[in-house]
Parts: C-alpha cells; sequence; structure tokens
C-alpha cells in the first residue's frame, strides 16, 4: 500500500488540518507517513501546498516526482491546476470547486474548471457551499477531506477517529460539525467518483 498525496491550496483554507486529520488516521493504521517541508503557511491567502507520502513500508523521499501522485487534493480550484503535472495517469484529483480570488488576473475558474475535468479521474464538490449548509464554512476543508477519502486507502472510520483527536480541544460541537463535514464531503465523492 502506497498513497502520494498532493494537498494544494491558499493560506487560511486549512491544509494544515487536513494533513493532521491523514496523518492521524494513518498512524492509527500503523503505516508510514512522511510529510514535506510544506510553503506559504505564514502567508494567508498565498499558495500553500504540502506533499504527503504514506505506505505500509518504509519511505524514502519527503518530496513525490513529477507525474507520480495518486491524488492532489486542493481545497481551491487553480491550486488543483497548478499541481496537475505531479499527478500519475492513474491518479485522481479531487477539487473544490470554489476560487479563492486573491489576485487581481484570476484565471476564468470556468475555463479551470474545464482542464480540470480534462482528467480521467476527478471529482469537482462545490465544498464551500456544503460547509454553509452544514452551518459552518470553515468546515470547506474537511467536507473535501471527505470528498478525498474514497481515495487514500485508509478507512473513513480511521479518518472520523482523526476528526475526533485533532478538533477534541475545541469541544464536541465542533467534532461532530467536523464529522458532518466529513460524511457530507465523503457522500458527495461516492455518487460522484
Amino acid at each position: 500500500m502506497k498513497t502520494d498525496i498532493i494537498l494544494a491550496g491558499v493560506g487560511g483554507q486549512g491544509i494544515l488540518s487536513i494533513a493532521s486529520i491523514i496523518g492521524d488516521a494513518a498512524i492509527s493504521e500503523n503505516l508510514f507517513l512522511k510529510q514535506a517541508e510544506t510553503h506559504g503557511m505564514s502567508q494567508r491567502g498565498g499558495a500553500v501546498q504540502s506533499h504527503l507520502r504514506i505506505s505500509d513500508s518504509e519511505i524514502a523521499a519527503d518530496l513525490i516526482p513529477m507525474g507520480k501522485a495518486d491524488l492532489i487534493l486542493s481545497v481551491e480550484p487553480m491550486e488543483a491546476l497548478r499541481y496537475l503535472p505531479f499527478l500519475s495517469p492513474e491518479g485522481y484529483v479531487v477539487t473544490n470547486t470554489t476560487p479563492f480570488v486573491n489576485i487581481p488576473n484570476y484565471p476564468d475558474v470556468d475555463a479551470v474548471l474545464a482542464e480540470i475535468e480534462k482528467q480521467p479521474r476527478f471529482v469537482a464538490i462545490d465544498a464551500d457551499k456544503i460547509a454553509a449548509e452544514i452551518g459552518n464554512k470553515r468546515a470547506m476543508n474537511v467536507v473535501m477531506l471527505g470528498a478525498a477519502t474514497p481515495f487514500l486507502n485508509i478507512e473513513a472510520e480511521k479518518m472520523e477517529a482523526g476528526i475526533a483527536h485533532i478538533f477534541s480541544r475545541k469541544g464536541e460541537a465542533v467534532v461532530e460539525m467536523n464529522r458532518k463535514a466529513f460524511k457530507a464531503g465523503l457522500e458527495f465523492a461516492l455518487a460522484n467518483k
């Protein structure tokens, strides 16, 4: 078992939380885990990417080579497009369809999504809308995690346990809201993969 994941988005969208939950779930399954240094974390609105490698055997390198990622999980569509060169021919792109317009020349979102939809395996989800319907727009990243879970080779129950562990210090209401967001994303992906 080996899953190489590119996490992409912009600062403030919860990439670190996604990585923490996946890492917690992987460790609970006694899997090996490496995460490359993330970029852009200190700048809200700046590009953020992280390489996350999970395997049942030892992992030698932190970085995922071009063309080898099993999954690009992007919480912002232009960032999904930016990392397509990393995707393996058998890989999946799971992206949010809601743009985070942080530059004056942000490309037409329909054109960006059209490029993503040229990939043979993708899930495009309006995670912002789903999170708002659940009652907390900030849970968008956990909706995205749910949508990516079918492609992670880790059981959904382990991810839910990771959510409980990572958010436990914020109280049971926050844990439950994030579980609800996770389940909504997972249901969408299973229906649309």
